[in-house]
This record gives C-alpha cells, sequence and structure tokens, in this order.
C-alpha cells in the first residue's frame, strides 16, 4: 500500500485488501473505507468544497458558516470561514456494517479535498 500523507490527514491505496481497499485518517485517527463508501465520502467533500468556493467571497471575515450534505449513508459538514474550512463526516451503513467518524483540521481539509480528487480520477470513482 502506497500511502501519501501531510499534516493531519493520511490517503492510502491497496486494491489487494478487500473490501476495505482504501484507507483514510486525520491527525490521531484512520480507518479503511470500501471503494463506494470513499467514492461517497470525494462526492461529499467536492459538493461542500464547491458550495463554499461559491460563497465565501459574499462572507464578512468574522462570519462563521456550517454547509452539511448527505451521499447515502454518508453524512459530511464543513464548517468555518471565509478563509478556511473544516470537514467532517459520519458514516452509518445500514445494516451489519461498521459506522465510522472522523474530521480534519482546517490546515488538513483542503489536501485531503485534493486527494480524495486525484483518486477518484485514478480509481474512476463517481
Amino acid at each position: 500500500m502506497e500511502v501519501q500523507q501531510g499534516p493531519g490527514w493520511r490517503f492510502g491505496l491497496d486494491p489487494a485488501r478487500h473490501p476495505y481497499s482504501v484507507l483514510i485518517g486525520g491527525a490521531d485517527w484512520a480507518a479503511e473505507f470500501s471503494p463506494h463508501e470513499a467514492a461517497a465520502l470525494h462526492q461529499a467533500a467536492q459538493r461542500l468544497h464547491g458550495q463554499w468556493l461559491a460563497i465565501r467571497d459574499q462572507l464578512m471575515p468574522e462570519e462563521q458558516i456550517s454547509l452539511d450534505t448527505e451521499c447515502g449513508a454518508l453524512w459530511a459538514e464543513l464548517e468555518g470561514s471565509a478563509q478556511a474550512v473544516a470537514l467532517r463526516f459520519v458514516l452509518q451503513p445500514q445494516g451489519p456494517g461498521r459506522a465510522l467518524e472522523g474530521e480534519w483540521s482546517v490546515e488538513a481539509t483542503q489536501a485531503l479535498v485534493a486527494v480524495l480528487a486525484q483518486a477518484a480520477q485514478l480509481q474512476h470513482w463517481p
């Protein structure tokens, strides 16, 4: 497994590890995701990041915002200001699956959103 990482985030892919072939982590945690779960996180992060980019020029410097979305069993939220935002998620699949919850700092969120987009292109995630 090749792992990319930076301050407060970690990402790795290992297709041989079925069904949880994607490693995603934050400053003090890491979890293995299925490709479908990782794609849902990517979709949610891209949607929220796009919404934030569209409105951030309209925000006052001291104004705080919170944007959230659901993508199947995954709920995600961006929270912050016009300058930067932090991402967090909760994954609660139906049935006998495991649940996950995690977050990234303001400093790590931008890098994680970028690496998820890159992985989505390479892995042909939706």
